[in-house]
Protein backbone atom coordinates (compact mmCIF):
# COMPACT_ATOMS: atom_id res chain seq x y z
CA UNK A 1 0.00 0.00 0.00
CA UNK A 2 1.47 3.36 -1.06
CA UNK A 3 1.98 6.19 1.43
CA UNK A 4 -0.56 9.04 1.37
CA UNK A 5 0.55 12.07 -0.64
CA UNK A 6 0.54 15.34 1.30
CA UNK A 7 0.80 18.49 -0.83
CA UNK A 8 1.85 21.76 0.80
CA UNK A 9 0.65 24.67 -1.31
CA UNK A 10 2.53 27.78 -0.25
CA UNK A 11 5.50 26.23 1.50
CA UNK A 12 7.69 29.34 1.38
CA UNK A 13 5.87 31.38 4.03
CA UNK A 14 6.50 31.13 7.78
CA UNK A 15 3.74 28.57 8.39
CA UNK A 16 4.49 26.52 5.28
CA UNK A 17 8.21 26.36 6.05
CA UNK A 18 7.50 25.20 9.60
CA UNK A 19 5.07 22.52 8.43
CA UNK A 20 7.60 21.30 5.85
CA UNK A 21 10.29 21.14 8.54
CA UNK A 22 8.02 19.13 10.84
CA UNK A 23 7.12 16.65 8.08
CA UNK A 24 10.25 16.33 5.94
CA UNK A 25 11.68 13.31 7.77
CA UNK A 26 8.41 11.39 8.00
CA UNK A 27 8.44 7.97 6.33
CA UNK A 28 4.70 7.32 6.63
CA UNK A 29 3.75 9.87 3.99
CA UNK A 30 4.96 11.29 0.69
CA UNK A 31 5.55 15.03 0.98
CA UNK A 32 5.10 17.09 -2.18
CA UNK A 33 5.65 20.76 -3.00
CA UNK A 34 5.87 22.68 -6.24
CA UNK A 35 9.13 23.94 -7.72
CA UNK A 36 9.62 27.71 -7.65
CA UNK A 37 8.87 28.03 -11.38
CA UNK A 38 5.51 26.28 -10.97
CA UNK A 39 4.10 28.01 -7.88
CA UNK A 40 2.27 30.72 -9.83
CA UNK A 41 1.07 28.45 -12.62
CA UNK A 42 -2.70 27.92 -12.00
CA UNK A 43 -2.82 24.78 -14.15
CA UNK A 44 0.15 23.14 -12.42
CA UNK A 45 -1.23 24.00 -8.97
CA UNK A 46 -4.64 22.59 -9.90
CA UNK A 47 -3.00 19.38 -11.13
CA UNK A 48 -0.99 19.06 -7.93
CA UNK A 49 -3.90 19.60 -5.56
CA UNK A 50 -6.09 17.11 -7.42
CA UNK A 51 -3.35 14.46 -7.37
CA UNK A 52 -2.81 14.47 -3.60
CA UNK A 53 -4.57 12.77 -0.72
CA UNK A 54 -4.39 15.72 1.68
CA UNK A 55 -3.58 19.31 0.74
CA UNK A 56 -2.29 21.79 3.31
CA UNK A 57 -2.93 25.35 2.15
CA UNK A 58 -0.50 27.98 3.46
CA UNK A 59 -1.77 30.80 1.30
CA UNK A 60 -3.40 34.24 1.52
CA UNK A 61 -7.16 34.03 1.92
CA UNK A 62 -8.07 34.73 -1.72
CA UNK A 63 -5.53 32.20 -3.02
CA UNK A 64 -6.80 29.59 -0.55
CA UNK A 65 -10.35 30.03 -1.85
CA UNK A 66 -9.11 29.68 -5.42
CA UNK A 67 -7.20 26.51 -4.53
CA UNK A 68 -10.32 24.93 -3.01
CA UNK A 69 -12.40 25.90 -6.04
CA UNK A 70 -9.86 24.14 -8.26
CA UNK A 71 -10.48 20.78 -6.57
CA UNK A 72 -12.48 18.38 -8.75
CA UNK A 73 -11.21 15.15 -7.22
CA UNK A 74 -13.72 14.23 -4.46
CA UNK A 75 -11.09 12.15 -2.64
CA UNK A 76 -8.88 15.19 -1.88
CA UNK A 77 -9.00 16.36 1.73
CA UNK A 78 -7.89 19.83 2.79
CA UNK A 79 -6.34 21.56 5.79
CA UNK A 80 -6.53 25.31 5.22
CA UNK A 81 -4.09 27.32 7.34
CA UNK A 82 -5.48 30.65 6.09
CA UNK A 83 -8.42 32.51 7.65
CA UNK A 84 -10.58 32.07 4.54
CA UNK A 85 -12.88 29.37 5.93
CA UNK A 86 -12.69 29.67 9.73
CA UNK A 87 -16.26 30.82 10.21
CA UNK A 88 -17.76 28.70 7.43
CA UNK A 89 -20.28 26.16 8.81
CA UNK A 90 -19.39 23.50 6.21
CA UNK A 91 -15.75 23.43 7.34
CA UNK A 92 -14.59 21.55 10.45
CA UNK A 93 -12.75 23.76 12.92
CA UNK A 94 -9.30 22.29 13.52
CA UNK A 95 -8.97 22.66 17.29
CA UNK A 96 -9.04 19.04 18.52
CA UNK A 97 -9.21 19.91 22.22
CA UNK A 98 -11.95 22.52 21.84
CA UNK A 99 -14.90 20.32 22.76
CA UNK A 100 -15.78 16.66 23.20
CA UNK A 101 -15.70 14.77 19.90
CA UNK A 102 -13.86 17.51 17.99
CA UNK A 103 -10.80 15.31 17.35
CA UNK A 104 -13.04 12.64 15.83
CA UNK A 105 -14.81 15.22 13.68
CA UNK A 106 -11.44 16.42 12.37
CA UNK A 107 -10.28 12.85 11.73
CA UNK A 108 -13.28 12.19 9.49
CA UNK A 109 -13.57 15.61 7.85
CA UNK A 110 -12.97 16.43 4.18
CA UNK A 111 -12.40 20.12 4.87
CA UNK A 112 -10.57 21.33 7.99
CA UNK A 113 -9.84 24.97 8.74
CA UNK A 114 -6.83 25.51 10.96
CA UNK A 115 -7.46 27.96 13.85
CA UNK A 116 -5.82 31.35 13.93
CA UNK A 117 -2.98 31.85 16.40
CA UNK A 118 -4.73 34.33 18.70
CA UNK A 119 -8.08 32.48 18.57
CA UNK A 120 -6.35 29.29 19.72
CA UNK A 121 -5.57 30.89 23.08
CA UNK A 122 -8.82 32.83 23.41
CA UNK A 123 -11.07 29.90 22.48
CA UNK A 124 -8.96 27.51 24.53
CA UNK A 125 -9.67 29.59 27.61
CA UNK A 126 -13.24 30.69 26.97
CA UNK A 127 -15.04 27.81 25.23
CA UNK A 128 -14.99 25.35 28.18
CA UNK A 129 -16.11 28.07 30.60
CA UNK A 130 -18.90 29.19 28.29
CA UNK A 131 -20.08 25.61 27.76
CA UNK A 132 -20.16 25.03 31.51
CA UNK A 133 -22.24 28.18 32.01
CA UNK A 134 -19.62 29.80 34.24
CA UNK A 135 -19.35 32.83 31.96
CA UNK A 136 -22.63 34.14 30.52
CA UNK A 137 -22.83 34.44 26.75
CA UNK A 138 -23.34 38.21 26.94
CA UNK A 139 -20.32 38.82 29.18
CA UNK A 140 -18.29 41.84 27.88
CA UNK A 141 -15.16 39.85 27.00
CA UNK A 142 -11.88 41.72 26.59
CA UNK A 143 -8.79 40.00 25.20
CA UNK A 144 -5.21 41.27 25.09
CA UNK A 145 -2.39 39.40 23.36
CA UNK A 146 1.27 39.86 22.46
CA UNK A 147 2.80 37.79 19.67
CA UNK A 148 6.29 37.41 18.29
CA UNK A 149 6.96 39.35 15.10
CA UNK A 150 6.76 36.17 12.96
CA UNK A 151 3.00 36.54 13.39
CA UNK A 152 3.22 39.20 10.68
CA UNK A 153 4.70 36.65 8.28
CA UNK A 154 7.61 37.52 6.02
CA UNK A 155 7.15 41.26 6.53
CA UNK A 156 7.65 40.94 10.28
CA UNK A 157 10.66 38.67 9.92
CA UNK A 158 12.27 40.98 7.38
CA UNK A 159 11.66 44.06 9.55
CA UNK A 160 13.33 42.47 12.58
CA UNK A 161 15.94 40.29 10.91
CA UNK A 162 16.72 42.14 7.67
CA UNK A 163 19.07 45.01 6.91
CA UNK A 164 17.02 47.60 8.78
CA UNK A 165 16.56 45.47 11.90
CA UNK A 166 18.28 48.03 14.11
CA UNK A 167 15.29 50.33 13.54
CA UNK A 168 12.62 47.70 14.21
CA UNK A 169 10.17 48.65 16.99
CA UNK A 170 10.52 46.90 20.34
CA UNK A 171 6.78 46.78 20.88
CA UNK A 172 3.72 47.87 18.92
CA UNK A 173 0.02 47.63 19.68
CA UNK A 174 -2.10 47.37 16.54
CA UNK A 175 -5.69 46.65 15.55
CA UNK A 176 -6.68 49.97 17.10
CA UNK A 177 -9.84 50.11 14.99
CA UNK A 178 -11.02 47.03 16.98
CA UNK A 179 -11.77 45.17 13.76
CA UNK A 180 -9.08 42.48 13.72
CA UNK A 181 -9.97 39.65 11.34
CA UNK A 182 -9.66 37.03 14.12
CA UNK A 183 -12.47 38.57 16.18
CA UNK A 184 -15.43 36.89 14.38
CA UNK A 185 -13.60 33.56 14.63
CA UNK A 186 -13.16 34.01 18.38
CA UNK A 187 -16.80 35.00 18.86
CA UNK A 188 -18.15 32.06 16.85
CA UNK A 189 -16.03 29.26 18.27
CA UNK A 190 -15.84 30.51 21.85
CA UNK A 191 -19.65 30.68 21.88
CA UNK A 192 -19.92 34.39 22.68
CA UNK A 193 -23.25 36.13 22.18
CA UNK A 194 -21.57 39.43 21.38
CA UNK A 195 -18.34 40.56 19.77
CA UNK A 196 -15.36 40.62 22.16
CA UNK A 197 -12.91 43.50 22.38
CA UNK A 198 -9.60 42.21 21.05
CA UNK A 199 -6.36 44.21 21.28
CA UNK A 200 -3.26 42.51 19.78
CA UNK A 201 0.39 43.55 19.86
CA UNK A 202 3.78 42.50 18.49
CA UNK A 203 6.98 42.29 20.52
CA UNK A 204 10.62 42.23 19.42
CA UNK A 205 10.95 38.45 19.73
CA UNK A 206 10.56 35.98 16.88
CA UNK A 207 7.79 33.70 18.09
CA UNK A 208 5.55 32.92 21.04
CA UNK A 209 2.31 34.36 22.42
CA UNK A 210 0.94 35.48 25.76
CA UNK A 211 -2.82 36.04 25.66
CA UNK A 212 -4.86 37.22 28.65
CA UNK A 213 -8.56 37.58 29.44
CA UNK A 214 -9.51 39.56 32.57
CA UNK A 215 -12.77 38.70 34.34
CA UNK A 216 -14.76 40.65 36.93
CA UNK A 217 -16.41 38.16 39.28
CA UNK A 218 -19.18 40.65 40.08
CA UNK A 219 -20.53 40.00 36.57
CA UNK A 220 -20.58 36.22 37.07
CA UNK A 221 -22.82 34.02 39.21
CA UNK A 222 -22.25 34.40 42.99
CA UNK A 223 -20.77 30.91 43.36
CA UNK A 224 -18.18 31.37 40.58
CA UNK A 225 -14.64 32.23 41.62
CA UNK A 226 -11.08 31.53 40.51
CA UNK A 227 -11.12 28.02 41.95
CA UNK A 228 -14.34 27.19 40.09
CA UNK A 229 -12.98 28.50 36.81
CA UNK A 230 -9.71 26.64 37.23
CA UNK A 231 -11.45 23.37 38.09
CA UNK A 232 -13.55 23.61 34.93
CA UNK A 233 -10.51 24.13 32.70
CA UNK A 234 -8.58 21.37 34.47
CA UNK A 235 -11.43 18.90 33.92
CA UNK A 236 -11.85 19.85 30.28
CA UNK A 237 -8.17 19.36 29.41
CA UNK A 238 -7.40 16.49 31.81
CA UNK A 239 -6.71 14.05 28.95
CA UNK A 240 -5.29 16.56 26.45
CA UNK A 241 -1.77 15.77 25.25
CA UNK A 242 -0.97 19.31 24.10
CA UNK A 243 -2.90 21.56 26.48
CA UNK A 244 -1.87 21.80 30.14
CA UNK A 245 -3.74 23.74 32.82
CA UNK A 246 -1.20 24.82 35.40
CA UNK A 247 -2.20 24.01 39.01
CA UNK A 248 -3.39 27.08 40.93
CA UNK A 249 -0.44 26.92 43.30
CA UNK A 250 2.00 26.81 40.38
CA UNK A 251 0.29 29.71 38.62
CA UNK A 252 0.16 31.86 41.74
CA UNK A 253 3.91 31.39 42.19
CA UNK A 254 4.60 32.96 38.81
CA UNK A 255 5.82 36.56 38.71
CA UNK A 256 5.60 36.94 34.94
CA UNK A 257 4.56 35.09 31.79
CA UNK A 258 7.22 34.32 29.18
CA UNK A 259 5.71 34.16 25.66
CA UNK A 260 8.68 32.12 24.40
CA UNK A 261 8.68 29.30 26.96
CA UNK A 262 6.88 26.82 24.66
CA UNK A 263 8.56 27.78 21.39
CA UNK A 264 9.24 24.85 19.09
CA UNK A 265 6.44 22.76 20.59
CA UNK A 266 2.78 22.14 19.85
CA UNK A 267 1.84 22.73 23.49
CA UNK A 268 -0.23 25.39 25.23
CA UNK A 269 -0.26 26.30 28.92
CA UNK A 270 -3.38 27.81 30.48
CA UNK A 271 -3.37 29.56 33.85
CA UNK A 272 -5.87 31.13 36.23
CA UNK A 273 -4.78 34.03 38.46
CA UNK A 274 -7.42 34.98 41.08
CA UNK A 275 -7.39 38.15 43.17
CA UNK A 276 -9.80 37.43 46.02
CA UNK A 277 -9.53 40.91 47.54
CA UNK A 278 -10.68 42.74 44.42
CA UNK A 279 -12.92 40.05 42.93
CA UNK A 280 -10.89 39.79 39.75
CA UNK A 281 -9.52 36.81 37.82
CA UNK A 282 -6.98 36.80 34.99
CA UNK A 283 -6.99 33.93 32.50
CA UNK A 284 -3.86 33.37 30.43
CA UNK A 285 -2.65 31.23 27.54
CA UNK A 286 0.99 30.79 26.51
CA UNK A 287 2.00 28.99 23.31
CA UNK A 288 4.08 29.22 20.14
CA UNK A 289 2.29 31.19 17.43
CA UNK A 290 4.13 29.03 14.87
CA UNK A 291 3.44 25.83 16.85
CA UNK A 292 0.03 25.33 18.45
CA UNK A 293 -0.93 28.61 16.78
CA UNK A 294 -0.14 27.45 13.23
CA UNK A 295 2.12 24.68 11.91
CA UNK A 296 1.99 22.46 15.00
CA UNK A 297 -1.80 22.52 14.93
CA UNK A 298 -1.81 21.74 11.19
CA UNK A 299 0.40 18.69 11.73
CA UNK A 300 -1.75 17.59 14.69
CA UNK A 301 -4.83 17.78 12.45
CA UNK A 302 -2.98 16.01 9.65
CA UNK A 303 -2.12 13.13 11.96
CA UNK A 304 -5.76 12.77 12.94
CA UNK A 305 -6.85 12.76 9.31
CA UNK A 306 -4.15 10.30 8.25
CA UNK A 307 -5.43 7.86 10.84
CA UNK A 308 -8.70 7.77 8.88
CA UNK A 309 -7.13 7.90 5.40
Amino acid sequence: MSSPVVFIDGDQGTTGLQIHERLRNRTDLELFTLAAAERKDPQRRAEAINACDIAILCLPDAAAREAVEAIVNPAVRVIDASSAHRTQPDWTYGFPEMTMGQAERIANARRVTNPGCYPTGAIGLLRPLMQAGLIPGNYPVSIQAVSGYSGRGRAGVEEHEGQGAVNAPLFQVYGLELAHKHTPEIQRHAGLAQRPIFVPAYGAFRQGIVLTVPLDLRLLAPDVDGTTLHACLARHYAEAAHVRVLPLQESCALKHLDPQVLNGTNDMHLSVFPNIEHGHVLLSAVFDNLGKGASGAAVQNLNLMLAQQ
